[in-house]
């Protein structure tokens, strides 16, 4: 089978890992991938502790992108901010150049893989062993537009699967134009016609689907969360200080993740009770963009550490290493479907987990496995209460007990790869109209 997918390592971030761990667990279930991916990433992240979940048998066939480096793709979306604020023609000439560039490049930036990428994958069909599966992870949803063309083929099966929602997506993300926000739709319903199966991140995604494409099976679409590795755990955890207590986030900071709730608390903790709040460390690690950086004017001296972005293998220690971690989902449309894949990291770390999340999904999966407490995420006043609850309690030495998880078994790679691949099977079987199943 063929695994369609932009991030994929070196490329770093969260959205690595859901197709990574799939390919390193399908031989197990007797599937044998093959991933097509972009030989030259135009992206923000590189990650080279993620090579090592790259099976060394597996055959990796890299297309070249024509988007320009990703400096050049955040200097448009600056130029795009910043338009009307500038004089001259040479800026009314970037200015425009900017906004051409987000109203052409629909539905995404991406979209310049696809001449590279549909060529490959004709290749392969047209070559003497066709793929039985095509498995097409999005976002970048661009990538979709393959499945018309692993369509063509009979008797190979094209399965779609959504790590997120294409309709969050288009609201969300900084650097999408309105151009694509509008076609998304439209496009997004002819490419669901090809698919013999979907897969979704969550439970959610899934009914908003069936709710907004009427033509869907049910019977079709299939709910797939994201979950964790023990591969990924260390021999030895590291410990949490004893003179400060340190709360830790992990991830992209971007809209959808904003953390200006948690912030404006912590000021409001300083202003309130400073000798308390002296004891609070908030650790980032992970890259903020550029409209979420004013958040953070002024708050290293109330604690609060910038980091940026450290490989995924120093992830987990760095997480160990604090009195409680740190889940965020803003409550912005959509965010109610929505859970974070980092959560399920969080299950193996056995410290107590804060989500700050509006009610829904995410919030529903923490309280139903005992993770820890969740707050609404603009609620100032709740979470600086609860912050100083804790480091009352800290300061009397009293231990935050460790999160007695439960019914999490379901979430580890290994198990979740065995669904991929009975979903694959059926739609081999759909795709040839018998009970064969080969892969």
């Amino acid at each position: 089978m063929l695994v369609v997918s932009y991030a994929f390592p070196p490329v770093g971030g969260a959205g690595v890992a859901r197709v990574l761990k799939l390919t390193k667990y399908l031989p197990a279930h007797g599937v044998s991938p093959t991933v097509l991916t972009v030989r030259n990433p135009s992206v923000p992240l590189h990650d080279a502790s993620r090579e090592r979940d790259v099976r060394g048998d597996m055959e990796i066939v890299r297309a070249r992108t024509l988007e320009p480096g990703y400096g050049a793709k955040q200097a448009v979306w600056s130029a795009h901010r910043g338009a009307g604020t500038r004089t001259g023609v040479g800026r009314r000439l970037l200015d425009a150049a900017a906004a051409w560039a987000r109203h052409a490049l629909v539905p995404d930036p991406q979209i310049l893989w696809q001449p590279a990428a549909q060529l490959a994958l004709a290749r392969r069909l047209l070559g003497p062993d066709p793929d039985d599966v095509v498995f097409i992870s999005g976002p970048p949803f661009s990538q979709f537009l393959l499945a018309p063309l692993a369509r063509l083929r009979p008797g190979t099966a094209v399965v779609l699967d959504y790590r997120d929602e294409w309709s969050t997506y288009r609201e969300s993300y900084e650097m999408m134009g309105r151009p694509a926000a509008a076609a998304g739709g439209p496009l997004e319903r002819a490419l669901l016609r090809s698919a013999h199966a979907v897969t979704t991140a969550t439970d959610a995604f899934r009914d908003h689907l069936l709710a907004q494409f009427s033509f869907l099976d049910p019977a079709r679409v299939h709910a797939i969360p994201n979950g964790y590795d023990r591969d990924d755990l260390p021999a030895q955890l590291p410990a949490p200080p004893d003179d400060r207590f340190v709360l830790t986030y992990a991830g992209t900071v971007f809209r959808l993740t904003s953390p200006r709730g948690l912030l404006a608390a912590i000021r409001r903790l300083h202003e309130a009770e400073p000798e308390l709040a002296r004891r609070l460390e908030v650790r980032f690690l992970g890259r903020i963009v550029d409209t979420e950086a004013d958040a953070f004017d002024g708050m290293a001296e109330l604690g609060v550490k910038v980091l940026g972005y450290v490989e995924h293998a120093r992830v987990i220690p760095e997480l160990s290493a604090s009195h409680m971690v740190l889940c965020l989902l803003d409550d912005v449309p959509g965010a109610e479907r929505i859970y974070p894949a980092k959560i399920f990291e969080l299950m193996l770390i056995e410290r107590p987990v804060l989500t700050l999340a509006p009610p829904g999904a995410l919030a529903e999966l923490v309280r139903t496995h005992r993770l820890g407490d969740v707050l609404p995420p603009r609620d100032e006043a709740a979470i600086a209460d609860f912050l100083a609850r804790k480091l009352r309690a800290f300061a009397d030495g009293v231990a935050a007990p460790a999160p007695a998880a439960v019914g999490i078994e379901r979430y580890d790679r290994k198990a979740l790869a065995g669904e991929f691949a009975a979903v694959f099977r059926q739609a081999v079987r759909a795709a040839r109209g018998s009970p064969g199943d080969a892969l």
